[in-house]
């Protein structure tokens, strides 16, 4: 439950970050990982994200695609993982994020995928230790994408993003 009323809460506030719509403030930007703080139905949203370094397939229109780690003020959330497409994802066929040899099974709500909320801060650490984040997911069409993540900044990103948020 808490992962469908957080995405229903932050699905503006991920939109956002696409250009059409407003931006949110940028606090901060570490190496490919940026800081952004926003305020969202008069609550602060603060997070830290990078977009996708390679898409694959180069033939599908992915529009974009964002990784993020993110804190509501209130608490909503601590540090949650989730990935940000352009299109909708297939809620019934879970995606993989893989840092190294660890994975994590992602499952799609709309444009959005989470992990458990068990493996959020075994995900969260990798996120701060690894290289490369890796994810394949299936499209609400039945195309099976791949991203890749630069990793570089990170955990600086996402110490700063919930610090900003206590």
């Amino acid at each position: 439950m808490r992962r469908l009323v957080l995405t229903l809460l932050g699905t503006f506030a991920f939109t956002s970050v696409m250009p059409a719509l407003a931006a949110p403030s940028v606090v901060r930007q570490y190496s490919d990982w940026v800081v952004f703080t926003e305020d969202v139905g008069g609550e602060r949203l603060c997070y830290a994200a990078t977009q996708a370094t390679d898409k694959a397939p180069k033939s599908a229109d992915h529009g974009d695609v964002w990784f993020y780690v993110s804190n509501w003020r209130s608490g909503k959330a601590r540090n949650q993982p989730s990935l940000k497409v352009g299109y909708e994802l297939r809620g019934d066929l879970p995606g993989k994020a893989r840092i190294g040899r660890a994975d994590w099974t992602l499952f799609g709500v709309g444009r959005e995928a989470f992990a458990q909320d068990s493996d959020d801060p075994a995900l969260v650490r990798q996120l701060k230790r690894g290289s490369e984040l890796r994810i394949e997911a299936t499209s609400a069409r039945n195309t099976r994408v791949t991203y890749h993540f630069s990793l570089a900044g990170s955990s600086s990103a996402i110490d700063r993003a919930a610090a900003v948020c206590r």
